[in-house]
């Protein structure tokens, strides 16, 4: 609008806020009055303050309402000058300031001017300036915009096409994420799929790309399924390759927790599975129809449902089939051990990422615990379901060996889950236990009652077995050289040693299944033990008559004379070939080489008692029941044998010990608690004797074919001789054995053991005694010699030269015994032992034959005590001749009683003391043969009546 001068700027203003300038005549006035300031000052001070208001103020208005109600014109005259003289002094002062500012106001008003003309040049030049740029303009600035803008343009387009380039690979992605799933490659499609995400959020704001987005989702999820199923897969077949993808998969998800879990979850449910569908294969094949009931049934009555015929493949491939869910589980733990190990190395090397080390740290530690809680509770699901299937059939009815199969795999089962947890397998021990001792008590029942009926048909004949025969050669006892220490499991175990340090899972960890029935070889099951016609060979037949003569298999002292028993000295003296010949002949081992002497049924005792062990092996917790049913084995044939042989109420009065106490004692023990006596049952017996019985086994009866009185087969000693030598055969095996029980035995019933050993099997040999008295009481014509002695004149009164005919009656006696003997050895070999405790009783019981001979006489003179010792040593020198006995058992018995005729009354009173073995009719036969020669009757009544004190005692 340009700029105005100071009095346009003045008459601009509103009549209010103006000032009235003061005229000249005022002017002049307030000049020619003497200024006072003071007094100018205080009528300025005077003006109300209304009147500097700055508020839109009318002063008329505000004057003529002040007026009062009644005018008065001196007043207001007076009122009208005081105002006059206020705006005076006002003008007054408004003059002065004016003049003061004056030169001040003319330089402001020349700096105006100036900036005016200022002004006006800027405005030149700008349109000079504007009119320039609009030439400028129009010829370059907006053609090259123009071109810039392009340029953008084509920048944003190529950006765009690049993005829908995008897009359009992000639509066709799930094409190739369903390639990727369907060739297992889970980590890559996981590793796309996220990337596809964080591609899809980049483009979010594409209306196309939100749906892509929420396909995508939808495409993890199902990889995340399919991931769990492949998981699902390792429970049955571990794969390496696919294992350490499906977990670098869940790693990349960030879920490793999340899978072990997972992991668990589907090992339980596989286990639950495998067995399930096993099971059911069976019942519904033996079912042989296709109905689905089974299906819907538990699996604890599924079990039920399994015949006994398939019982044992089922087990077998049940077994399998948990082996390999523990297989894979076992090298589950295999793989994160060596995975975590690298995984630590890479660290070590490298430990930038401190975060995500930590976190790396966490989920191995925390895969780590639960893998090692897994392993208790895999094998507890393992066991629950064998256990549910072992107890849903009853085994008490199943044939031996598909009995110790049973036991075998179920030992190999929890061999498998010691390695496998370090579990002491509670529930199977204690499952298996159960149908172990029920299956045991009926077989050892059923095995008594057989062991019964052999003895009964046994003919006591010889079983001819080879020299080199061994126990360990009957298949019963091969377990035994499979496993030297019975503390191993006795499973069949492959061809190639496998070394103790070796555990199953190493074994099988690349193939194969300790499982697997394994079909033995025929080769396995024969037994070559038997010899063919009783020899070894041909040749070993021809050289049986040969070797007779040669001396050298005679042990040196054999070869002596006799050996003194005390000292076990020979006499010197020259010993004849003749002599060595009669010696040999004493073991009576012409025709056999020295094989061990048994029967059929002494071989069937030693194959139950493999048996026996094999069971006890298999299964450490009934160890003690099979013991002691082994010991009834041994019993009842120890019994048996008495019984058939050893017994006869004649003989057990005879008290010459021939059998000890500790052998009543045993058989005593035998008969109270195996063997029953009764006939029939009490029907008022209670029920615990019913029990009692059930265990007992009736006392067996000896075969009418066995024929134990003929006098020319030696009454039947050839039996007796197989009878004792294969029961003494018997107890060397289970001598043999005892290591073996004894390492088996629980610690609370080894004494059980050792007093078996020590009371029944170490007095099987002193069975020899009793049975073989029978034989050598009745082999000689003891009777006759008696009546031949009593024929003969004692009360001679000159020295005889020529001994008696009855010493020869005798020693004719002894060759025919001899001779039977010979044709006995010639059927069975009679070993050394039982030919010498043969002439040993036979020797004895001639010996107190001829004492009592000697008793039965009236009258005798010194004369005919001296023939009396003529005869005996004319019998013992032809005895000697028969056999090679040293010394002659009771020679002094016979010696001592001849030779005490000479005592005087008081050496004889004492020596009647001393020798208490004589009877009470031989002492007093003696006392009455010397009354007359050199006792008179008072001495023959003191005798007398210390013979009857003697014998007091005994009464």
């Amino acid at each position: 609008k340009g700029l105005r001068s100071p009095q346009e700027s003045v008459n601009d203003l509103s009549p209010i806020e103006s000032f009235r300038i003061p005229t000249k005549e005022e002017l002049r006035e307030q000049q020619e009055e003497p200024p006072d300031p003071q007094a100018q000052q205080e009528i300025i001070n005077s003006i109300e303050e209304v009147y500097f208001s700055n508020d839109s103020f009318d002063i008329v208005k505000y004057e003529l309402e002040r007026l009062p109600p009644v005018l008065s014109l001196q007043e207001l005259e007076e009122y009208r000058d005081k105002l006059k003289q206020q705006q005076a002094a006002v003008s007054k002062k408004v003059a002065d300031l004016i003049l003061e500012k004056q030169p001040a106001y003319v330089e402001e008003l020349e700096r105006v001017t100036s900036l005016q003309t200022g002004l006006q040049l800027a405005a030149v030049i700008c349109t000079n300036g504007r009119r320039h740029l609009n030439i400028a303009k129009e010829g370059f600035t907006q053609t090259s915009l123009r071109l810039l803008a392009n340029q953008r343009k084509r920048q944003l387009l190529i950006g765009l096409l690049k993005s829908l380039r995008t897009i359009k690979t992000l639509q066709r992605t799930d094409v190739r994420l369903s390639e990727m799933l369907e060739e297992e490659d889970y980590p890559g499609a996981i590793q796309l799929c996220l990337e596809c995400q964080k591609a899809a959020s980049t483009f979010k704001h594409y209306s196309c790309i939100s749906e892509l987005n929420s396909k995508l989702q939808d495409t993890l999820e199902q990889i995340e399924e399919q991931l769990d199923v492949a998981l699902s897969k390792i429970c049955k077949n571990f794969d390496i390759n696919h294992y350490t993808k499906v977990q670098q998969a869940y790693r990349l998800l960030g879920k490793t927790q999340t899978a072990m879990d997972q992991l668990h979850m589907h090992f339980t449910q596989a286990i639950h599975n495998t067995v399930f569908q096993v099971v059911l294969g069976y019942v519904e094949l033996c079912a042989g129809n296709t109905d689905t009931k089974f299906q819907k049934l538990q699996y604890k009555d599924l079990c039920t449902h399994i015949t006994s015929d398939s019982y044992i493949p089922c087990l077998a491939d049940l077994c399998k089939a948990l082996w390999e869910v523990m297989l894979s589980y076992y090298r589950t733990m295999q793989w994160h051990g060596s995975h975590d190990q690298d995984e630590a190395a890479v660290v070590s090397s490298d430990g930038n990422n401190v975060i995500g080390t930590e976190e790396n740290s966490f989920d191995r530690n925390y895969v780590k615990k639960k893998l090692e809680h897994g392993l208790s509770r895999i094998w507890q699901d393992v066991q629950l379901k064998v256990k549910t299937y072992l107890l849903g059939t009853d085994l008490s009815n199943f044939k031996y060996d598909d009995f110790i199969f049973v036991l075998d795999v179920i030992s190999r089962l929890m061999q498998v889950g010691e390695e496998f947890c370090g579990s002491k397998s509670e529930v199977l021990q204690e499952s298996i236990r159960k149908q172990s001792v029920n299956y045991f008590k009926t077989y050892h029942r059923t095995r008594l009652e057989e062991l019964r009926m052999f003895l009964e048909n046994e003919t006591w004949e010889l079983c001819p077995v080879k020299s080199s025969f061994s126990i360990l050669q009957l298949h019963e006892f091969k377990f035994m050289e499979q496993s030297r220490s019975p503390s191993v499991s006795p499973s069949k175990q492959p061809a190639s040693a496998i070394s103790a340090t070796v555990t199953l899972f190493e074994q099988y960890c690349n193939g194969g299944n300790p499982f697997e029935i394994q079909a033995d070889s025929k080769d396995d099951e024969t037994e070559d033990v038997l010899a063919s016609n009783g020899y070894e060979s041909d040749e070993q037949e021809k050289s049986a008559y040969q070797e007779y003569d040669s001396d050298s298999d005679v042990p040196e002292e054999l070869k002596r004379d006799y050996v003194d028993e005390q000292t076990g000295d020979a006499p010197i003296k020259s010993v004849s070939r003749e002599t060595l010949r009669s010696r040999k002949r004493s073991d009576y081992n012409l025709n056999k080489v020295n094989a061990p002497i048994l029967t059929n049924t002494t071989l069937n005792v030693i194959r139950l008692v493999g048996k026996y062990m094999q069971m006890m092996n298999i299964l450490k917790p009934i160890a003690f029941d099979v013991i002691h049913f082994m010991s009834q084995l041994f019993d009842y044939y120890l019994y048996a044998v008495y019984t058939f042989f050893g017994r006869n109420d004649t003989f057990e009065s005879t008290g010459l010990g021939l059998s000890s106490s500790r052998l009543r004692t045993t058989l005593n023990r035998i008969q109270e608690s195996l063997i029953d006596l009764e006939v029939s049952a009490d029907p008022s017996g209670t029920l615990t004797a019913a029990e009692e019985r059930k265990e007992k086994v009736p006392s067996p009866h000896l075969s009418h074919l066995v024929v134990l009185t003929s006098g020319n087969l030696l009454y039947g000693l050839a039996e007796r001789v197989v009878a004792t030598e294969s029961l003494v055969f018997l107890a060397e095996q289970f001598e043999f054995l005892q290591p073996h029980l004894d390492a088996v035995m629980p610690a609370a019933k080894k004494p059980f053991l050792q007093q078996f050993y020590s009371q029944t099997v170490s007095t099987a040999s002193e069975l020899r005694k009793p049975v073989y008295w029978i034989v050598a009481a009745k082999a000689i014509d003891y009777e006759q010699m008696l009546l031949l002695m009593a024929n003969v004149k004692w009360d001679v009164k000159e020295i005889m030269s020529q001994h008696n005919i009855y010493v020869d009656a005798l020693l004719k006696e002894f060759e025919e015994f001899n001779r039977r003997l010979n044709e006995v050895s010639k059927r069975v070999r009679i070993p050394l032992p039982v030919s010498n405790i043969l002439w040993e009783h036979c020797i004895r019981l001639a010996n107190r034959t001829l004492v009592e001979g000697y008793a039965n006489v009236k009258k005798c003179s010194n004369e005919g005590r001296a023939l009396m010792q003529l005869d005996f040593q004319q019998f013992l020198m032809k005895l000697e001749k028969l056999t090679d006995i040293r010394p002659i058992p009771d020679k002094e018995f016979v010696e001592t009683y001849i030779k005490a005729y000479y005592l005087t009354e008081n050496d004889m009173e004492r020596w009647m003391k001393e020798h208490r073995e004589y009877s009470t009719k031989q002492l007093t036969n003696l006392v009455n043969v010397c009354l007359g020669s050199h006792i008179n009757k008072k001495a023959r009544q003191k005798l007398l009546a210390a013979i009857d004190d003697i014998d007091r005692p005994k009464r």
